[in-house]
């Protein structure tokens, strides 16, 4: 396995799992120069379930020679995914170096997108429990980079959810890239034909090259990809902006 893999969540609101941002965005990840598999994570499940597949299968692809984990995922794939690179309690093996998030649910805090909750906590769950599933309440200064995209039109999981993921990251001064495009419904996967939105999987290959080439450097001069990046620049919603 190549020293970097990137593992691939398709969306579903937490009770499937959308075919096209499956295996077509693996395909697209490995052809750019990203190797990804799709991981088809537990549904119909309460949470911890998922997360602890997810970081079961990071402890597998890092079994097989993968030195770095990226993730990608999209809605309710997204928050997973955002669980795995925040979420206290990984081990050393279970860490995740970057990850990009399309359309994702990020806040259990909000009425939005309320099927997906109920399936992941319950009917009654705690504010406690809605609190810590929350992706902006989990970003701390040790949190990975992170690629955000979303449609300012999403009727089912609207763009407040990028925005809130955001503004954590960028109170923590945390390296990432956020794009709201004008345009789109929910769960467009590589949204091809969808107008400018379609320039999304353009712009996070740009990004993923990126960290790809930090992690390149590390190997190279022994620093780790947060030192690097940091030194090299941060990525926040209103662009470039150096330290």
């Amino acid at each position: 396995m190549d020293q970097t893999h990137m593992i691939v969540l398709p969306g579903g609101g937490y009770a499937e799992h959308a075919s096209h941002e499956g295996e077509p965005v693996a395909r697209w990840l490995t052809d750019i120069g990203a190797p990804a598999t799709v991981f088809r994570y537990p549904l119909h499940v309460r949470h911890p379930a998922p997360l602890q597949a997810l970081r079961e299968e990071i402890r597998r692809c890092r079994a097989a020679g993968a030195q770095r984990i990226g993730l990608t995922g999209f809605s309710a794939g997204g928050h997973l995914a955002g669980l795995a690179a925040l979420a206290p309690g990984a081990a050393p093996e279970e860490t995740v170096q970057f990850a990009v998030l399309g359309y994702a649910i990020t806040s259990m805090e909000t009425e939005t997108y309320r099927p997906a909750r109920l399936i992941l906590l319950g009917e009654d769950a705690s504010p406690q429990l809605r609190r810590s599933t929350s992706l902006d309440a989990l970003v701390t200064p040790q949190a990975p980079p992170f690629f955000l995209w979303h449609t300012a039109e999403d009727p089912y999981v609207p763009p407040e959810h990028t925005y809130r993921l955001a503004a954590a990251l960028a109170a923590n001064q945390i390296p990432h890239t956020t794009h709201v495009f004008a345009h789109g419904p929910h769960s467009l996967g590589l949204a091809h034909g969808a107008g400018d939105t379609s320039k999304w999987t353009m712009l996070a290959a740009t990004w993923i090259h990126e960290q790809l080439r930090a992690d390149h450097l590390e190997d190279a001069i022994g620093r780790s990809p947060a030192q690097l990046r940091g030194s090299i620049h941060r990525r926040g919603a209103g662009g470039d902006r150096t330290p």
